[in-house]
C-alpha cells in the first residue's frame, strides 16, 4: 500500500486527526449522564426493544472434507434505534453479521469480499479490511494479520482447519489502524466449533443455545453513529446493544438456556450479574469447555472474551406467573466511562410455552480436561514479560509498538519458541487508569494467577483473552502446539481495539518462517468482485 511523499502511519494520524477535529468534534460534549447528541425521544426506552438472535449462514457448497462461505463486507443504511436510519457496514448486510457453525475437523473456507466505500462516510480513510477468526488455530496467512489488508474492490479466501477443541469464536475485522472503527461499524459476529464430547455434555443446544454480542454505541443528531475515542484510550457509548439491539428484551421458557457471551465492544469493559442476584452457571472459555462448571453471581468481561452461561430460567422464575421479568445488569468496571443507563444490558421475561426437554442440565463433569488447563509450571520454563505501558502518546507492549515491527520489515520478535515448547508469560500493567485485554493468537493458554492469588472463577478454563487490570500482574502457562503443527509469526495485542490501532500490538514466532507461511505473502487479495472465481 504506497503512499508516496508521506509516511504511511504519519499520514494516518493526520488524517484521522483532521477529520476527527472537523467531522466529529464530540469529545468536548461527554457528559457523566449521555453521550449521544441525538433526541431523547429517539433513544427507546430500555427493555422495550425485542430480542434478536443472528441468522446462521449455510455454505455455499460442500464437498469431501470442506464446506465453502461467502460473505460480502458492505455498507447498508439499518437500524439499531427502532425507526432511525444508520449507516453501518456488515456481513452479508447485517450487524452482527451471521453465525457460522461447524463441526471440530470439517474445514471451513471463507471468502470475504471487501465491497465497502472507497472512503468513510465521516472520517474519511480507505477501510481495508483483513478477517480474524478470534481463537482459531489458523495458519499465519489466514489468521487476519494486521498488515494483511484487502481493499475495497479486493476478495481473499480464508482457510480454516476448525481443529481445535469446541468454543465459541469470533470474526471481525483486523485491518491495520482502522480495526475499531470497521468493528464499531458492524464488522463482527460469532462462529462456533461443536464436537462430539460438547454434543454429548447435556448442556442447551439447538434454540437454546444463543450467542449474546455485547457492545455500545452512540449516536448523532441525525442517527449517524459517532465516534470519539477520548485520544486514543477508548470509545465508550451510551446505548448498550445486545446482538445489535438496544437493551433488548427476550421472551424465555421454564428451562435452561446456554448464553454464548462476547464482549464485542470496543473499550468497554463489563461486570455482569442477574438483577435479583441469583446464582448462575459459567460452562466455557475462550477456549471450550471448563472441566466443571463455576457457581457465580457475577463476573468480569472484557473486550473479545467470550464466557458461555447457563440461566435456569425455571429456578430463577420459580412461583412467579408467565410476564414475570428478570434483567441482566452491568456493575460497571473500573475506568469504563458510565453513562444514565449503561448499568442495563438487557431483560428475560417468562412464558409458559411448552418446551424441547433435551439437553437441558448442567453435569459436575462437562467433559475431558482441555490440555491447556493440564499444563503445570517448572522451575526450567522459560518465563517472559510483557510490559503494558503508554509513551509519547503511543500504547506499547515491552516499550515496543506495530511500527517498530513494521521498521523491522516484520521481523522482530517477542520470541520464538519451538513447537511443543512450554512457556510462562507475566503480563504486567503498571497503570491506573486503564485496563488491558490482552489477547494472544494462535494458542490457549491457562490463566496460572492474578496478582499472586487464584484466578476467578470464570477464569477457571481455557483463554485466549486475559483481563490484565490497572496495576495488575496476570501470570499465563502456554504450550506452543497445534494440530498440525502450525509455525510462523503471530500477533498480541490489547484488545481496547483503540489501543491496538495506536499502537499496542507486537508478534511472536513458532518455529519456522518461510515462505509458505508467511502472513502478507503467501496468500494475498484479489482484485476483482469476489464473484467472477468460483468457491
Amino acid at each position: 500500500m504506497d503512499m508516496p511523499g508521506v509516511d504511511r502511519r504519519d499520514m494516518l494520524k493526520l488524517s484521522l486527526f483532521g477529520a476527527a477535529a472537523v467531522a466529529l468534534p464530540w469529545s468536548s460534549v461527554l457528559s457523566a449522564k449521555s453521550a449521544s447528541r441525538i433526541a431523547a425521544s429517539k433513544l427507546p426506552k430500555p427493555y422495550t426493544v425485542p430480542f434478536a438472535v443472528p441468522p446462521v449462514l449455510k455454505p455455499e457448497r460442500s464437498d469431501g472434507d470442506t464446506d465453502y462461505y461467502r460473505i460480502t463486507q458492505s455498507e447498508f443504511v439499518g437500524e439499531i434505534l427502532p425507526g432511525v436510519k444508520t449507516t453501518l457496514w456488515g456481513y452479508n448486510g447485517m450487524v452482527p453479521g451471521p453465525t457460522i457453525q461447524v463441526a471440530r475437523n470439517r474445514k471451513a473456507v471463507v471468502r470475504q469480499i471487501n465491497n465497502l466505500p472507497a472512503k468513510h462516510p465521516a472520517l474519511g480513510y480507505i477501510p481495508w479490511t483483513s478477517t480474524h477468526l478470534h481463537g482459531m488455530p489458523s495458519e499465519p496467512q489466514f489468521d487476519g494479520y494486521a498488515s494483511d489488508n484487502s481493499e475495497p474492490g479486493e476478495w481473499k479466501d480464508y482457510h480454516y482447519p476448525n481443529d481445535c477443541e469446541a468454543r465459541t469464536l469470533w470474526y471481525h475485522d483486523h485491518g491495520l489502524h482502522h480495526t475499531a472503527e470497521n468493528v464499531y461499524m458492524g464488522l463482527a459476529g460469532q462462529y462456533h466449533v461443536y464436537d462430539a464430547a460438547e454434543r454429548a455434555s447435556g448442556l442447551p443446544q439447538g434454540d437454546y443455545d444463543v450467542p449474546l454480542i455485547l457492545g455500545d454505541r452512540m449516536f448523532a443528531e441525525n442517527g449517524a453513529l459517532m465516534w470519539d475515542d477520548n485520544s486514543h484510550s477508548g470509545v465508550y457509548g451510551d446505548v448498550i446493544i445486545v446482538n445489535g439491539r438496544p437493551w433488548p428484551t427476550m421472551k424465555v421458557k421454564r428451562r435452561k438456556y446456554r448464553f454464548r457471551v462476547l464482549n464485542g465492544a470496543i473499550s468497554r469493559g463489563f461486570k455482569l450479574k442477574l438483577s435479583n442476584g441469583a446464582p448462575f452457571k459459567i460452562v466455557a472459555t475462550d477456549g471450550g469447555l471448563m472441566a466443571s462448571p463455576q457457581t457465580v453471581t457475577q463476573f468480569t468481561i472484557g473486550m473479545a472474551e467470550r464466557y458461555e452461561i447457563v440461566l435456569d430460567f425455571e429456578q430463577l422464575f420459580a412461583g412467579l406467573k408467565a410476564g414475570a421479568k428478570i434483567q441482566l445488569v452491568n456493575l460497571g468496571v473500573k475506568n469504563s466511562v458510565d453513562y444514565d443507563n449503561t448499568g442495563k444490558v438487557m431483560q428475560f421475561e417468562v412464558t409458559d410455552e411448552a418446551f424441547d426437554p433435551a439437553n437441558n442440565e448442567v453435569r459436575s463433569v462437562l467433559g475431558p480436561a482441555h490440555p491447556a488447563m493440564g499444563l503445570q509450571p517448572t522451575g526450567s520454563m522459560p518465563v517472559r514479560k510483557l510490559r503494558l505501558d503508554r509513551s509519547n502518546g503511543l500504547w506499547t507492549i515491552n516499550g515496543k509498538t506495530w511500527v517498530d515491527i513494521e521498521k523491522s520489515q516484520f521481523t522482530d520478535v517477542l520470541c520464538n519458541p519451538k513447537p511443543g515448547d512450554v512457556e510462562i508469560w507475566e503480563i504486567e500493567n503498571s497503570s491506573g487508569g486503564w485496563f488491558h485485554p490482552t489477547h494472544i493468537h494462535l494458542v490457549d493458554f491457562q490463566v496460572l494467577s492474578r496478582n499472586g492469588a487464584a484466578p476467578r472463577p470464570e477464569e477457571r478454563g481455557p483463554k485466549d483473552v486475559v483481563y490484565v487490570g490497572e496495576n495488575e500482574k496476570v501470570r499465563v502457562i502456554m504450550k506452543f502446539s497445534r494440530p498440525g503443527g502450525v509455525h510462523g509469526r503471530y500477533m498480541i495485542h490489547c484488545h481496547n481495539l483503540s489501543h491496538e490501532d495506536h499502537d499496542m500490538m507486537i508478534q511472536f514466532q513458532v518455529g519456522d518462517h518461510d515462505a509458505y507461511c508467511d502472513p502478507i505473502n503467501s496468500a494475498p487479495p484479489v482484485r476483482g468482485s469476489g464473484w467472477e472465481t468460483p468457491l
